[in-house]
């Protein structure tokens, strides 16, 4: 965690016992991990504390992005009120029958982009 061998540790250790005395060391110790550990609950604690924040964000951001969209729509629907699709024309075309039987129209639509002729009434036999 802070690049700590175990040499150094030793070092601390030995430094502890001549500074403390034998009598006090253990209550060192034990104190010291008390601290140590509280220190550690408070910075998990801080971290899922902001972790927890910046996901609020997010979720704030997010319904603030679809509320914006939702209101973009409704303008859009108020300004463009909506029309029934355009059909693609129809056209009238004749088609040759084989010999022996009679024309008669058949309804094709039209290509996109071109005009479209107005239908023709069918011609008699």
């Amino acid at each position: 965690m802070f690049g700590i061998s175990f040499s150094e540790l030793l070092l601390v250790g030995l430094v502890a016992l001549l500074v403390l005395g034998p009598e006090r060391l253990p209550g060192a110790a034990r104190t010291a991990g008390l601290w140590i550990g509280r220190l550690k609950r408070s910075f998990n604690s801080i971290k899922m504390e902001v972790e927890r924040e910046i996901g609020a964000d997010d979720i704030r951001r997010q319904l603030h992005n679809e509320h914006i969209l939702q209101m973009e729509e409704e303008a859009r629907r108020i300004l463009n009120p909506q029309t029934p699709p355009a059909q693609p024309p129809v056209t009238t075309a004749t088609v040759q029958p084989p010999a022996g039987l009679e024309a008669r129209p058949v309804e094709t639509p039209a290509a996109p982009g071109t005009p479209s002729e107005p239908p023709q009434p069918p011609r008699a036999p």
